[in-house]
């Protein structure tokens, strides 16, 4: 009896924690169809700007027009931002940042890195929490960006980012982040943020490096790179958002799943105990009118 009583308050605590899984589950799901909209509206724009930025910048350089925001560096001092999460329970989400960016360090700022030029910026409690412990170079964090995600919030980062390039304190930004494909899965990206990067006619013809500006080159670069700067940060920030609660929605109906074959699995256990239980208990009754009898 002691082993079925076990067994049935194992049962109960497994359908409590379904419960709170398929509730989670539920809630990321809103959350995500909502967060999903926005960045499937946001990613042609965030895009085609790009693509004339790029362009934009190749042309101002054949013009012989400075571009201050895509100066070349000895990259010397690399900031690199980490993009994770503020909470748990959405699988290897978090660690999978973390590790890319480990990776970063190690093969391609290692002599940075032992300098003491290495710094990071963390967008998210976990790789915060995370790179505290490693005593590395830490800027103040920005998680709670997380808790009231809009385009607002996301451009005063940027342009904290954007000042300390200027003022040279960062020869080169390099974001980490997960990229949101559909619910299951998410691409892990790595890209720079800062100097904006130039592509030649040669690779890409479909750039044209010919702008005609107007009113003129360096206005161009005082508004209109900036804006598109804040823009493709929001995005890379916005991506990550709605791969963590796809991937906390898929990670919590595998768990939702489990605790159902578990529930299966025991009440199959716990009746097979009951019986024989059921049974011992027939042939002691058996046993004991037999030795009456005698």
């Amino acid at each position: 009896m002691a082993n079925l009583k076990a067994i049935r308050i194992r049962i109960s605590s497994v359908k409590s924690t379904r419960q709170i899984t398929s509730a989670m589950k539920m809630v990321s799901a809103a959350k995500l169809r909502k967060a999903q909209d926005k960045i499937l509206r946001l990613r042609p724009y965030a895009g085609k700007l790009h693509e004339i930025l790029t362009g934009l910048s190749q042309s101002l350089a054949e013009a012989e027009i400075e571009n201050i925001y895509a100066r070349s560096s000895s990259e010397e001092k690399i900031l690199v931002v980490v993009i994770t999460s503020n909470r748990g329970l959405c699988g290897a989400f978090n660690s999978n940042v973390i590790k890319e960016a480990r990776r970063i360090v190690s093969e391609k700022y290692m002599d940075q890195f032992q300098k003491g030029n290495m710094y990071f910026l963390t967008i998210g409690k976990k790789g915060y929490d995370y790179l505290r412990k490693q005593k590395l170079n830490l800027l103040p964090e920005r998680n709670s960006l997380l808790n009231e995600l809009n385009f607002d919030n996301a451009s005063m980062v940027a342009r904290e980012i954007m000042e300390n390039f200027l003022a040279g304190h960062f020869d080169r930004v390099v974001l980490v982040y997960n990229q949101f494909k559909n619910a299951a899965v998410q691409n892990l990206t790595v890209e720079t943020f800062l100097p904006v990067e130039t592509v030649s006619t040669g690779t890409n013809k479909t750039l044209p490096a010919d702008y005609i500006f107007e009113p003129s080159g360096e206005e161009i670069i005082k508004e209109l790179i900036p804006k598109s700067l804040k823009i493709q940060f929001y995005k890379a920030v916005l991506d990550s958002f709605v791969a963590e609660h796809g991937a906390r929605m898929t990670a919590m109906h595998k768990a939702t799943d489990n605790a159902t074959d578990m529930i299966r699995s025991l009440t199959l256990q716990y009746n097979k105990a009951r019986q024989a239980a059921i049974t011992n208990q027939i042939l002691e009754v058996v046993s004991g009118a037999e030795a009456l009898k005698g």
